[in-house]
This record gives structure tokens, sequence and C-alpha cells, in this order.
């Protein structure tokens, strides 16, 4: 390939906007086979899928290796460039975010979680005007009051200065209605929060497009 198309000197030269999803991809891999270029393989990971450069948020490692020419090492640099282009878009949708209702919850976290495929529990953390100060992870997997406990909780809560949380975690499932234990673990977590003193405002289960507020509902 000519020097001058190759991505790494197309980037420097005319800025990464000019480059096409498979030389940005070509670019994270370095390297290709001893068969095909890096942009050919980058092309063969994005057309995987019907879904082209979607197909990747959720993508394991397990499933890039299952393309030839995409070992260990390759799989996970895909993968971790795609969880910090995660969190740059959270962290950046998150900052002076203000929380008013259910929804504003939904907006800000439906297209995050809504295809994960293991259940995730996060809580917001809000400072007096209810702004998000952080999105906070707690726990992967089914909830159970073992994997989420009050001290874990209230413990990142505190270090942030947080005066109040709403919790948030979703359903694989894609039906945002609560269990028996989502329901009691809430309810515990907010008399933990009582006697803290900060303020478990809500806890919003999401679903596939659709959500469930706690409090909307009256169960808190």
């Amino acid at each position: 390939m000519p020097e001058s198309e190759r991505p790494r000197e197309k980037m420097l030269t005319y800025g990464c906007q000019s480059l096409s999803n498979a030389e940005l991809l070509a670019i994270i891999l370095s390297t290709g086979t001893k068969d095909k270029t890096a942009i050919d393989l980058a092309s063969g990971i994005l057309n995987m899928s019907n879904e082209g450069l979607r197909s990747l948020r959720d993508c394991t490692i397990e499933e890039l290796r299952q393309i030839k020419g995409v070992g260990l090492a390759k799989a996970s640099q895909i993968i971790a460039a795609v969880e910090l282009g995660k969190r740059i878009a959270l962290t950046t949708k998150v900052n002076n975010y203000k929380i008013k209702s259910p929804d504003d919850v939904s907006n800000l976290l439906m297209e995050e979680m809504r295809y994960l495929n293991k259940e995730i529990f996060n809580i917001l953390l809000l400072n007096t005007k209810h702004d998000v100060i952080a999105i906070e992870n707690i726990s992967i997997g089914s909830l159970n009051s073992s994997i989420v406990h009050p001290r874990e909780v209230f413990n990142r809560a505190i270090k942030r200065s947080s005066s109040a949380i709403i919790l948030a975690h979703n359903h694989p499932s894609g039906d945002p209605k609560p269990s028996g234990e989502d329901i009691n673990i809430t309810k515990r977590l907010i008399e933990a929060g009582t006697i803290i003193g900060i303020n478990v405002l809500d806890h919003i289960i999401i679903g596939d497009g659709i959500y469930f507020s706690m409090r909307e509902q009256e169960l808190i």
C-alpha cells in the first residue's frame, strides 16, 4: 500500500475525521496477518454483523477471537478502545446533567444499558441541586443483598460528597418490572440512606426501550 494511503499516515496528514471506520479500526489493530492487511482484517471485523460498527458495542473477546487473524491481543485492544469510547460518551453526557424526573434518568442511561446481556447495578450521585456528579458501577450480575451492600453503595456517595442518589439497573430480558429482590434491596438501601443522611430518590429499572420507576409507581 502506498505510504500516503496508510491509515496512520492519512490521519497525520488529513486528521482522523478523514478516515473510514475500517481505517480507524486498522490503526487500533496496528498490524494485519501474512494474508491480510490491517484494513482487510478491520473490514472483516466490521462485516461480521449487519450492524457494522455498532456490533462492537457489546462484542466479547471470545467472539472477536473467532475471526481468523484476531488473537487475544488484537481482541483486547478493540474491546478496550470501545470501552473507552463508552466512558468518554457517558462522561460528556453526565457533565452538568440535572435530574428532574425519571425520564431524565432514562434519557441518560437507556442507550447505555438497554442492550446489556448482564444485570448492571449503577448509582447516580447527585449534588444538592440534583445535578449528576458521577455514575458509579456497584455490581455486575443478578441483584442480591450480598453483592449490593449498603456499605459499598454509600461509601461511593460519601467520598463524592453526594446529597442524594438514584439507583439504576437493567433487566436483560427487556421487561423492567421489578422482582421481589429488587424491591427488598431498594427498601434496605433507603433505610441505610436515612440513617446516613443521603436520600435515595428512586430506583430506575431499564428495559428494552422502557423503564420502571419505583418512586413513580409508589413502591417506595
